[in-house]
């Protein structure tokens, strides 16, 4: 538990001004928001007049547009960070993409297992991460993260077999001889990694970074635990200089997601 006490204890001293993205609200999305106020100053971005016929004391920026609202108080600070929120992926990806000029963005997921264990988890895209290079510099970006919080990182470098299934598929090889770069790589920069095949029961034992092969198999992982297996996602950073947590239109419940914002504020 202390990855999420940690963030917590963070996210209290910034107790920075974030804005939630709201298009479908709801009673249960509202007092998440509330109870994320011990965290942070919460902003809600949306339809005044259909958020205020639920009721809520937190401030609200009017907006009929609030995927480009939100994403325009981010980058002209007056918020210090965005949860997504309700909002669509695709609309408000594409924007944030568009306003910063770039054609790609890293996102690590914060997850928690269902007996209480928390870790964050990448590539969850399932076009991220698919290549030596790409999980080198995802890994990077993930590092400064971890410094705004406070975190040392320990990464675990996931493959598709067991070490002594190399030869028996090349797809299987492949994943191998990654990750084996991957963690020589990343040593070399200084940064604690360590390769753990395919066993990622070892690895969430001493881990607070899983990598794994590929953006499918990080997405299904995510999936699997999440959906089926019990467990909690938390919101989703991208890796960058602002501050912009992704979330699941699914759960509605955001208190955490708000928290991470808070606590990734870049002081």
């Amino acid at each position: 538990m202390s990855l999420l006490f940690d963030i917590e204890i963070k996210a209290r001293k910034n107790h920075a001004r974030i804005g939630l993205g709201i298009a479908k609200v709801s009673e249960k999305l509202l007092k998440s928001a509330q109870s994320a106020s011990e965290y942070a100053q919460v902003v809600l971005i949306g339809d005044e007049n259909e958020i205020q016929a639920i009721g809520t004391d937190l401030e609200i920026i009017q907006t009929n547009d609030p995927s480009k609202k939100l994403i325009e108080l981010l980058l002209n600070g007056k918020i210090d960070g965005a949860v997504r929120g309700t909002l669509s992926a695709t609309k408000t990806l594409s924007r944030l993409k568009k306003s910063l000029n770039v054609t790609k963005l890293y996102r690590v997921a914060l997850l928690e297992t269902a007996n209480g264990r928390p870790f964050f988890l990448a590539p969850v895209g399932i076009d991220e991460g698919n290549s030596v290079e790409d999980k080198v510099e995802l890994i990077k970006r993930a590092a400064g993260h971890f410094e705004r919080l406070g975190v040392k990182m320990r990464v675990g470098i996931l493959s598709g077999g067991r070490f002594e299934d190399m030869g028996r598929d090349k797809t299987v090889d492949r994943t191998l001889e990654d990750a084996e770069l991957v963690t020589r790589k990343l040593r070399e920069l200084g940064i604690e990694a360590k390769n753990y095949s395919i066993l990622i029961e070892d690895a969430i034992e001493e881990a607070n970074f899983i990598l794994a092969p590929d953006g499918i198999s990080g997405n299904l992982i995510f999936r699997t635990l999440v959906f089926l297996g019990g467990g909690y996602g938390h919101g989703a950073p991208v890796l960058m200089e602002k501050v912009f947590v992704d979330t699941s239109r699914v759960g509605g419940h955001y208190t955490r997601a708000i928290m991470l914002a808070s606590a990734l504020k870049n002081t």
